[in-house]
C-alpha cells in the first residue's frame, strides 16, 4: 500500500475514504506499514480531525482487526464502563466486582498508564500473582463463573488499536477526540457488550480539560456506540484534583478494597455509586435510579462486592488475602509526611503534577518497556477548600529510596497551593449526564 499520498491528503485537510482506512488498518496491523508513516498520519489526524465517515471507518476497521468476545449465552445483560483517565482514579477496580454482584456481566478490558494518568492493569498487577493477560477462552469461563473479569487487551482483540495506543503515547497525539473515541470504542465493542457507561473526565488533570471538549468526546463515543447497537451513556466527572486520597498502584488497590467494603473516601464513593447505578440502568436490571442506588448500597453493605473481588483475584492468580491484609501488597522502602509550609487555605491540588511525580519516582512509565515500582505514590489528605495550619500534615510520600522522597516532596510543594483566602470552588464531582437524546446539567 502506498501510504505517502494518504499522509499528504490528511496533512492538507482532506479525507481518506472508508476503503482506504480499512486497507490501511489491515496493512498496519500486519506490519506492512511502518510506525514512522503511521505516526505522521496520526499527527495529521491530531491536527485536522476526522470526518464522520472516516471516524466510523477507522473504528470499524480497528474492531474488525481482531476477534470479539461471545457472551450471549450467559443469560444476563453484559455492560462495561470506561474512564478517559485520571489521577487517583481507581473506580474501575471497584465497579467490575460491585456491578457483577448485582447480576450484570462486566468483561472489562483496561489499559496501562497513559501520559500522566495511572492504568488499571498496572494497579491490578500490584497484587502478587494477579494475571491480566487472559485469553478469550479464559475470559469466557470466568464470566460464566463470576460474571466479571478484568484483563488487558489480548493479541486477538482490536490488535490495531493496541499498536496505535502505544504509538499515540510516544508521539504526543493522545489528546485527540476522534483518536480517543475510536480507540476506546473499538476495544469496548469487541467485548460483546450491550451497554456502556463512560466516565469522561474534565478539569486540569484530564486529557481534555475543557467542558466543551469533554461533551464533544462524550457525544462522539455515544454516537459510535449507538450506531453499533450498544446503549451508551456518559457522566462528566471532575479531575481538577485527584480522586480519593491514594495515588499510586498498590496504594490505590488498598483504597479500592476499602471502597468495596463501603469505607472509601466520600468523593470516590460518590463517583463510584453514580456510575454503578448508571450501569444497572443501562443493563435494564433496574429502571429506577433510586432502586439502582439501593441495590448497589446493599451489595456493599452485605460484603458481596468485596467477596466478588476476592474471587476474581483468586481466579486470576492473585493472592486473595489482599482483601483482608494490605501488607500483602508491595510496601515502600521509604515513607515521609509532607506538611504545610504556611497556614491558609488549600487553593488547588494539581493532579498532573502528582501523576508526573509518580512516574519520576518509578511508579509509572516513560516508555512502554519501563518496569515500574508499584509501591510508590502518595496518600493526599488535603482537599481544595481545606483550611490548614503551618506544619499540618497534607500528604504522605511513599518511595523506593530517599531520592524518591525528595522528588515527591518537591512535587507536592508545587501541586498543593496554599493561599491566604479561599480559592475558587472546585468543579462539581459529577456535572453532566449525556445520552443520545441530549445533555443534562446536574449542577453541584
Amino acid at each position: 500500500m502506498w501510504v505517502t499520498p494518504l499522509i499528504e491528503r490528511k496533512r492538507d485537510r482532506g479525507a481518506l475514504t472508508p476503503a482506504e482506512w480499512r486497507e490501511l488498518i489491515v496493512e498496519y496491523t500486519a506490519g506492512r506499514v511502518p510506525d514512522y508513516q503511521m505516526a505522521a498520519l496520526v499527527m495529521a489526524v491530531f491536527l485536522n480531525g476526522l470526518q464522520p465517515a472516516e471516524l466510523a471507518a477507522l473504528t470499524g476497521a480497528m474492531l474488525d482487526s481482531g476477534e470479539r468476545l461471545r457472551l450471549d449465552h450467559l443469560g444476563i445483560p453484559v455492560v462495561d464502563k470506561h474512564s478517559t483517565g485520571g489521577v487517583g482514579d481507581k473506580v474501575s477496580l471497584v465497579l467490575a466486582p460491585l456491578v457483577a454482584s448485582c447480576g450484570v456481566g462486566v468483561p472489562m478490558i483496561s489499559g496501562r498508564g497513559l501520559g500522566h494518568t495511572g492504568g488499571t492493569l498496572d494497579k491490578l498487577e500490584a497484587i502478587p500473582g494477579f494475571r491480566t493477560n487472559l485469553t478469550a477462552a479464559e475470559v469466557q469461563r470466568q464470566m460464566e463463573r463470576l460474571g466479571c473479569a478484568m484483563m488487558g487487551q489480548t493479541a486477538d482483540i482490536a490488535p490495531a488499536d493496541k499498536k496505535l495506543y502505544a504509538l499515540r503515547d510516544a508521539t504526543a497525539t493522545v489528546e485527540s477526540i476522534p483518536l480517543i473515541s475510536a480507540s476506546i470504542m473499538s476495544k469496548k465493542l469487541a467485548e460483546g457488550i450491550g451497554g456502556l457507561v463512560l466516565d469522561v473526565k474534565r478539569g486540569a488533570g484530564a486529557f481534555l480539560p475543557a467542558l466543551d471538549d469533554g461533551l464533544e468526546l462524550a457525544r462522539t463515543m455515544i454516537g459510535i456506540g449507538e450506531h453499533h447497537g450498544c446503549r451508551t451513556v456518559a457522566l462528566l466527572t471532575a479531575m481538577d484534583r485527584p480522586l480519593g486520597r491514594a495515588c499510586g498502584n498498590a496504594l490505590e488497590i488498598e483504597e479500592a478494597i476499602a471502597a468495596l467494603k463501603g469505607e472509601g473516601p466520600p468523593d470516590l464513593m460518590e463517583v463510584t455509586l453514580a456510575l454503578a447505578a448508571e450501569m444497572l440502568l443501562v443493563a435494564g436490571v433496574e429502571t429506577n435510579r433510586d432502586a439502582a442506588c439501593a441495590r448497589v448500597q446493599d451489595r456493599l453493605g452485605s460484603g458481596e462486592a468485596a467477596e466478588r473481588f476476592r474471587s476474581m483475584v483468586a481466579t486470576q492468580g492473585g493472592n486473595p488475602a489482599v482483601v483482608d491484609d494490605p501488607a500483602v501488597l508491595p510496601q515502600a522502602e521509604e515513607v515521609a509526611v509532607h506538611t504545610a509550609s504556611r497556614g491558609g487555605y488549600v487553593a488547588a491540588v494539581d493532579p498532573r503534577t502528582i501523576g508526573r511525580a509518580i512516574i519520576a519516582m518509578g511508579g509509572g512509565r516513560r516508555t512502554m518497556e519501563d518496569r515500574i515500582d508499584p509501591s510508590v505514590g502518595f496518600v493526599i489528605t488535603a482537599k481544595p477548600g481545606d483550611r490548614v495550619r503551618a506544619g499540618e500534615a497534607l500528604a504522605s510520600i511513599y518511595a523506593g529510596d530517599p531520592e524518591g522522597i525528595q522528588i515527591g516532596g518537591a512535587a507536592l510543594e508545587r501541586a498543593i497551593a496554599i493561599s491566604e483566602e479561599p480559592g475558587p470552588a472546585p468543579l462539581p464531582l459529577i456535572s453532566h449526564r449525556v445520552t443520545n437524546t441530549g445533555v443534562d446539567a446536574l449542577g453541584g
